[in-house]
């Protein structure tokens, strides 16, 4: 079987790693093209292009796939190395580009998408962080085929995960990155024989991309909230707050039994500053300053006092 895969970050080369190793051949490996990271602004290949360039597998970097749009070009480019290597299937993971008709309809066996959440919740962007930021206690990982609309695909493997109290999107992602890789491997020795299941009507959510300015914390929300916000947004954007006119970044709090004003600090010690929430309050545990390293409360304190009383700021709404 002829396997073209498309994908870009950690999560995708997971996946194309179980591919490989499975001794599935692989003609085509498309990922987004290198993009500027880092101090410096280098450009920076993608996961997947790192791990296809190990393998020696062949790559292409559309900007895009519409053939009547922007990177119209790209995309005629993309098509003829697509109809050259002739899939059977394509394996879609964290792509970043929305594949048009034509695409779909190229392989013989048609596109599967890896998808890290129970379908339909959490169709969309952003599954792992919106799942615990909602609080759920099981996430999972879909294996879907790929039709033209977002996430809409009828359903070929499932198979769901717990989310610990303490899974940050980080810890998660890792689980649901090896879940993903060893299911879609067992999706492929099964095809075609697989039977598609389509997605329940009633259930679906939508998980939007994270947005910089969620990161700011509301200290007039509910301690809970603001808890699984933090974990959600680990390790992008953190959990960004105010005091003293300085910006300090929160990564990582525990809910305790205290009440307050929203947003003073009720009290502090070598395990963290305590402020108060619109219900309850937070120890906030992990720390950084402008500049800085994320480091321990206790660290932290020990380089900038917080004092019981002061006031994070908070913005009017």
């Amino acid at each position: 079987m002829r396997v073209v895969f498309a994908g870009t970050p950690e999560f995708a080369a997971a996946a194309l790693a179980a591919i490989v190793a499975a001794g599935y051949e692989v003609p085509l490996v498309l990922t987004q093209p290198d993009r500027p990271a880092g101090r410096g602004m280098r450009l920076q290949a993608s996961a997947v292009k790192r791990l296809a360039a190990g393998h020696g597998l062949a790559v292409a970097q559309p900007q895009g796939l519409r053939l009547d749009g922007r990177f119209a070009a790209d995309a005629a480019a993309a098509r003829a190395a697509l109809e050259q290597a002739r899939p059977d299937v394509m394996v879609v993971a964290a792509y970043g580009l929305i594949l048009p008709q034509w695409v779909l309809d190229l392989p013989r066996l048609g596109c599967l998408n890896i998808h890290a959440s129970l379908l339909p919740r959490w169709r969309g962007a952003a599954p792992i962080h919106r799942a615990i930021e909602a609080g759920d206690a099981a996430s999972g990982t879909t294996i879907m085929q790929m039709d033209a609309g977002l996430d809409t695909g009828a359903m070929l493997l499932v198979e769901s995960l717990a989310i610990a109290p303490d899974d940050t999107t980080a810890t998660l992602h890792d689980r649901l990155a090896a879940q993903g890789a060893r299911l879609i491997v067992q999706a492929l020795g099964a095809l075609p024989a697989l039977a598609p299941v389509a997605q329940p009507a009633e259930g679906v959510t939508y998980a939007h991309k994270i947005a910089k300015d969620e990161a700011r914390i509301d200290w007039r929300e509910d301690a809970v909230q603001i808890e699984r916000r933090l974990r959600a947004f680990d390790p992008f954007p953190g959990g960004l707050a105010e005091l003293d006119g300085a910006a300090l970044k929160v990564w990582r709090a525990e809910c305790v039994d205290a009440a307050g004003e929203a947003g003073q600090v009720l009290a502090v010690d070598a395990r963290g500053p305590v402020v108060a929430c619109g219900r309850g309050a937070l120890r906030l545990t992990e720390l950084q300053r402008a500049g800085g390293k994320r480091l321990p409360a206790a660290a932290l304190l020990q380089a900038q006092a917080i004092d019981v009383g002061a006031r994070f700021a908070i913005r009017p709404r």
